[in-house]
Parts: structure tokens; sequence; C-alpha cells
């Protein structure tokens, strides 16, 4: 329940390609805006860090002015600053911490160098309300598949496991690669996998079989499953025979989903949790949506995604990470902190 006593947190989003600002008071969003500089890569193919620090200088200001006027509210009135530390691009979140600490310095209220990754999790408590007392995480983007088992998600995070290799949205967007679908590939894969039959072809499951089985039971492997989808193409070259998208990217879609639902549903049972809360990026995927929602409503466990429109990166999840911590009385960062662009995802926060 929010109140007026609870801090008004500025958030600050900067660790890639988009630049965030979002304002929430406890567990409701004021504003929320963001500005992208994704379509300027379509011509290299992926991500240019130069460009994109570039980017965030410009649209900070803007972008910051925007949610202010969104949420009614004037900057003197912010309590807290919160920012993104890590992960992430090192020039990107130099650019957000820079003008974070900034603006704290010049209000006189305290700056919180947040995980990205937990803010992922943390937007949810702005759309289905207070975040269970214990729960799974599964956090799902182009950088990261991990199972967080979250006892309270401003001081006591533990990884359960995580890629070994290419996150899943990173295969996603190899896989559209190696079928020459336009940049990003993860969306165009996806749409095309809804239009496929996910039985046509059976890609190999990482690490589900044997000694891997137990010994990796939390953890994800797709670069194998990535590479088995080029052998495909090749043998399909060999043969002379034009490759059916739509049926290579519904197998390859049900490879890596039935991994990430099994595991995510296997570590709530193990754990003793009833509730898995998702997200990231990859969250938007509709084939995991669907599998992970029927998988848990079987097993008893209630699942709670983001809508899509928090599911790539944004203000308010760095917002809504900021007013945990505060709320929870954790001590702000202090002023030296930098950006760690590897935090540990068992971080919550700089010291």
């Amino acid at each position: 329940m929010t109140t007026q006593t609870d801090p008004l947190i500025l958030g600050i989003e900067s660790t890639c390609d988009e630049t965030g600002v979002a304002l929430v008071r406890g567990g409701t969003l004021l504003a929320d805006r963001t500005a992208t500089s994704m379509d300027e890569y379509a011509r290299y193919g992926g991500i240019i860090p130069e460009i994109a620090s570039r980017a965030h200088l410009e649209s900070f200001l803007p972008t910051m002015e925007a949610a202010l006027a969104e949420a009614g509210v004037e900057l003197n009135e912010v309590d807290a600053v919160a920012v993104a530390a890590g992960p992430g691009l090192v020039g990107s979140l130099t650019v957000g911490i820079c003008a974070g600490k900034a603006l704290a310095s010049a209000l006189g209220v305290p700056i919180y160098g947040v995980n990205h990754v937990l803010g992922h999790l943390a937007v949810d408590e702005l759309v289905d309300g207070p975040m269970p007392e214990k729960f799974i995480g599964l956090v799902v983007s182009g950088g990261h598949s991990n199972l967080l088992l979250v006892n309270d998600l401003a001081t006591d995070v533990v990884e359960l496991g995580g890629t070994l290799d290419d996150a899943a949205g990173e295969a996603f967007d190899k896989v559209g690669r190696l079928l020459g679908l336009p940049y990003p590939g993860g969306p165009h894969v996806d749409r095309l996998s809804q239009e496929g039959d996910r039985e046509a072809i059976r890609f190999p499951r990482g690490l589900a079989a044997g000694k891997d089985k137990e010994r990796y039971k939390y953890d994800f492997s797709f670069s194998g499953l990535k590479t088995a989808v080029s052998r495909y193409l090749k043998a399909l070259e060999v043969e002379g025979t034009e490759p059916n998208a739509a049926d290579i990217c519904a197998g390859f879609s049900e490879a890596v989903n039935d991994s990430l639902t099994a595991k995510a549903v296997r570590a709530c049972l193990d754990h003793d949790c009833d509730t898995i809360v998702v997200g990231g990026g990859f969250s938007a995927n509709s084939r995991l949506r669907q599998l992970l929602t029927e998988r848990a409503e079987a097993a008893g466990i209630t699942v709670r995604m983001p809508p899509l429109r928090f599911c790539t990166d944004n203000g308010a999840q760095i917002a809504a990470m900021g007013s945990q911590l505060a709320r929870a009385g954790v001590a702000p960062s202090s002023w030296e902190f930098s950006p760690d662009s590897q935090m540990s995802l068992e971080h919550m926060s700089m010291p």
C-alpha cells in the first residue's frame, strides 16, 4: 500500500540503448518515459557502445523533463535518486550514474546505485502489488538467463543458476541472423515460431540428460542449440532443400522455452515457493509466457509476468528497485561508487 509518507524515487536507466526516467512513490508508478537508440544499430547488426553513450547524453534531460511533467511533480520534491549501477555497458552506465549523482548532490538527497537485473523483478510490484515474501525469480534477456531464490528483494537474493554460455535472448538474435532476419532477430524468430510446427524439428535441450541434468539442474546452455540450428541449415544447403523458416523457429523456440520453464518450475518446487516472478526483455516471448503459465498452473504455482511495456529496459524498474531499498531501510550508496558491468545478481545495490 502506498502512502504520501513513502519516499518519492526518481529512477534512471542507462545500461544499454534505452534512456529511461521514472518516478515511483511506494509501489505506485507516477511516470515512466523512455527514449531508445535501437534504430541506430540496425545497419551494424548489434549495439555500438559509443553510439549508445552519446544517445544517453542527448536524451537524458528531455526524458527526465517529460517524466516530471507526466507525474506532475517538481524536481525538488524528489526524496531519493536511484540509478542503474550494473550490469551493463560501462560507458552507458557512466552517463546515468554521473547524471544521478549530479541530481542527488544538487537536491541534497541520497542516491542508490541499484542492480539493473533485479529491477526487472522489482517492476512487477507496480503492476501486481506487493512482492511475495519468498519467490523464484526468472530473469531472461539478451544478456541474462538466471534463476534466483528471492527471500527479500531488498536484502536477500540467492542465485541458483544461470546460463553457461548464450542467454536466451542472445541465442534468439543469433538464430535470427542465421536465417537472415532483420536486427534484432529475436522478435522476428518469435513471430515466425507462431506460424510453424513445434513438433516438426526437435532440437536438443542443453544440460537435460545424464549427469548434467542433476549437476546443472538450475543452469542453462543455449550455445549448442544455436549450433544445432546452424548445422541443420548447412545440411539443407548441401541437399539443395529450401529451409522452412517457420518450422525451424518453432522447433528452436520450443527447445529454449522448454528448458527455461521446466527449470523454473523445478526451482519453485525444490525451494517450497508458490510464485515465479519473470522479468527481462525475453519475457515478452509469446511461447515462454504460454508454456510457463501452463506448467506452473499444473504444479499449483502462480506466475507474475510484466506487461510488454515493462519487458524491455525502463526507468520504472530502477525506481521500483530504489523504492524497495529505501522502504526496507537499506543504507544509500556512497558517493564514490562506480559502474560495475558484471554486478553480481546477489548484490542488490552498491555500498
